[in-house]
């Protein structure tokens, strides 16, 4: 494998989202510290489980993009399990590795201090089969508590996605063989209506079952929207445009949040749920615009956030329990400004954590689970799909089969990166 070149957009929003679910979970503490915080950000940080959403939107549209050519004309199983495979090792050794890390957590409190882990009747042996095969959400109508480690539970909704992704890639293959641009987009929003439909039907986003048709709508209409772009033909213009119009969509999405905090709607108790529907113009504005946001996003410094984003997402919650279980057992009761730095020190200590996993268990497992295949000799569309995977590294890639918008992409926006493959 060549070069293969990479939407650094994207990849920098990636850490982005993972911040927004990092705040949500640590607000107790932060509001508790500094009520000032609470009072100027409760709206934009209280929706910060939405980041899972833009995730799943994500998810949907770099695999596509990247298998869409691969695995779109006609089905194969040998290239869907050589696909779930690499997929595997973009998610397991990590999950595996915080999985038990939350296990070994909830043993310690059961043997060390009188405060034990609320999580202790869920350890027994058909949840640790679910989980370790990452299906333990499939058997649930909520999310809550169906992990050890909490953020666990949308990393089985994602591989469920990853299951029905050979199939859902030969659908989206005919139709966009015969749709045009705008009608994918079309039905990219539609696609990721669902959740929205069903939030203004209940007034709250979680409801049972709720999180199946946040994870086949989102990741769906992130394939779509996908889909649309790679038949888009753009000139500098274009770009410039999306790139004003990703600004606007995030001011207006910010501007929602405070409006619905100000103005409560009666009957809506999660009125943040909606800017979810801005989250699939936001990525494709993000994938093809030039300006502020896109090169903001695209620093070496969001990058590289971007990269360790998985990890963050999955040992914040693991770091955040061991310091409330601290708190708690040893009565720690501090002034405002040691809180402050307290707070700090915990989110510090997740990025820390994240960087440690990335480097030393993420990292060095993929490649040691890819190695496991291929090192075979395998079809040359197999290896294909291995060389796009490969440069799957939380980086949001463009495959080097498609290049919808080639000349404006190469001189505005797509950085090259250097990718040594087999």
């Amino acid at each position: 494998m060549g070069v293969v070149p990479t939407i650094r957009a994207l990849t920098g929003l990636r850490i982005v989202a993972a911040l927004w679910v990092v705040l949500f979970h640590f607000r107790p503490l932060i509001w508790q510290a500094s009520p000032r915080l609470q009072d100027d950000l409760a709206p934009l940080v209280d929706a910060g489980a939405q980041g899972v959403d833009l995730f799943f939107i994500l998810s949907g549209f770099v695999l596509t993009w990247n298998y869409l050519d691969r695995m779109g004309p006609s089905w194969s199983m040998r290239a869907s399990v050589h696909f779930l495979w690499l997929r595997l090792s973009r998610v397991w050794p990590i999950y595996l590795v915080t999985m038990h890390i939350a296990a070994a957590w909830i043993i310690f409190t059961l043997h060390v201090g009188d405060v034990p882990s609320p999580d202790a009747d869920k350890l027994t042996a058909i949840s640790y089969v679910r989980q370790l095969f990452m299906v333990q959400l499939w058997f649930e109508p909520f999310f809550d508590r169906t992990s050890w480690d909490g953020p666990a539970w949308s990393i089985s909704a994602e591989w469920l996605a990853y299951l029905l992704f050979g199939l859902l890639a030969v659908v989206i293959f005919r139709i966009a063989a015969v749709s045009r641009a705008r009608t994918l987009f079309m039905l990219a929003f539609l696609a990721a209506m669902p959740p929205t439909i069903l939030l203004l039907g209940s007034g709250v986003l979680y409801t049972p079952w709720s999180w199946l048709p946040r994870i086949i709508a989102q990741f769906a209409a992130g394939a779509l929207a996908c889909a649309a772009v790679r038949r888009l033909r753009l000139g500098d213009a274009a770009g410039r445009g999306a790139g004003y119009l990703s600004v606007l969509l995030v001011l207006t999405m910010v501007a929602v949040l405070y409006y619905f905090d100000a103005n409560p709607v009666p009957g809506m108790v999660d009125p943040g749920g909606l800017v979810a529907l801005m989250f699939m113009p936001l990525v494709v504005t993000l994938a093809i615009g030039v300006g502020v946001l896109p090169t903001l996003l695209s620093t070496r410094l969001l990058v590289y956030g971007g990269q360790i984003s998985f990890s963050l997402y999955m040992i914040h919650e693991p770091v955040h329990t061991a310091w409330n279980w601290a708190v708690e057992q040893y009565t720690i009761d501090m002034p405002k400004s040691t809180a402050k730095l307290a707070v700090v020190g915990v989110i510090a200590a997740a990025i820390a954590a994240a960087m440690l996993l990335f480097h030393g268990i993420e990292e060095p497992a993929r490649a040691w689970m890819r190695r496991m295949v291929d090192f075979r000799e395998i079809t040359a569309a197999t290896k294909t799909i291995a060389g796009a995977d490969r440069a799957d590294n939380g980086d949001t890639v463009v495959g080097t089969s498609a290049q919808p918008f080639e000349d404006a992409a190469k001189a505005r926006r797509v950085q090259p990166s250097v990718r040594v493959g087999s």
